[in-house]
């Protein structure tokens, strides 16, 4: 098991029992350095949040997604179940404990209330995290069905571009941790994987360009007649300048009218 440079996916549960592999340049006597799992900095305390917006039993995706933050501390084996408790003669249970409980308490503060007090009892931040995966974690038709119904009436409305734009964001966001989209991961000389993701990613700057007022009708015409069709960041971009610039030219007419 690497204990540098961890790449470990916390959206994947593993299901290795093997007791970890502790490279002797991490474990001393007992002492654990910074670069093995078990160490804990001094910042380490267990009543830190983890995620800005606790988990209500809604958008487990983008919930799960932020649980990444447990690889800067160096914790996801924790939950993944590659570090199980050591033996007895290893010197380490205690050690292994503490950090376990550290990371329940990580895992605990980052859920509301309600869902905490179904999870009160795990032995491990592994039957924590497997819990919640099994009653949230399922990609179900319903859910695609009820995002998919979601982003086919936003609309840009009363709201700026940025709030219309972050909403149909978050919708494709939710959509992606789903895994709805999967693209080719071979490398061919035909470019497919390539040719797939623009195409994936034209038919949501679509999407964005059809829910935006009719007083964006001349930007959204110059980006349609872009070829190759801008990127969704680009289309933004240009959408927010002519929004800057109408507010711009809606303040100077509302001043020469005062004048007068």
């Amino acid at each position: 098991m690497s204990t540098t440079g961890q790449t470990l996916d916390p959206l994947a549960s593993a299901t290795s029992t093997a007791d970890p592999v502790v490279p002797a340049s991490s474990v001393v006597s007992g002492v654990v350095d910074s670069s093995h799992p078990y160490y804990l900095h001094p910042s380490d305390y267990p009543w830190m949040n983890l995620v800005s917006t606790v988990f209500d039993g809604r958008s487990y995706g983008g919930w799960r997604r932020a649980i990444i933050a447990l690889s800067a501390k160096n914790k996801l084996d924790f939950i993944d179940g590659t570090l199980t408790i050591p033996q007895i003669d290893s010197g380490l249970q205690r050690t292994w404990a503490r950090c376990n409980d550290i990371v329940l308490s990580w895992l605990f503060n980052s859920l509301s209330m309600e869902i905490g007090e179904s999870v009160l009892y795990p032995q491990s931040a592994k039957d924590l995290w497997s819990d919640l995966e099994d009653r949230f974690g399922q990609t179900n038709e319903a859910k695609l069905f009820q995002l998919q119904k979601e982003l086919s009436v936003v609309v840009q409305g009363s709201s700026t571009v940025s709030t219309y734009f972050t909403k149909m964001k978050s919708l494709w966001d939710e959509l992606d941790a789903l895994k709805t989209f999967s693209t080719c991961v071979c490398e061919c000389e035909y470019g497919y994987k390539v040719k797939n993701s623009k195409a994936h990613q034209d038919e949501r700057l679509l999407q964005f360009l059809m829910g935006l007022n009719d007083i964006f009708i001349g930007v959204r015409k110059n980006i349609l007649l872009s070829s190759p069709l801008p990127s969704i960041g680009q289309a933004y971009s240009l959408v927010i300048q002519d929004e800057k610039q109408r507010e711009i030219e809606d303040n100077k007419h509302s001043k020469n009218k005062v004048k007068y």
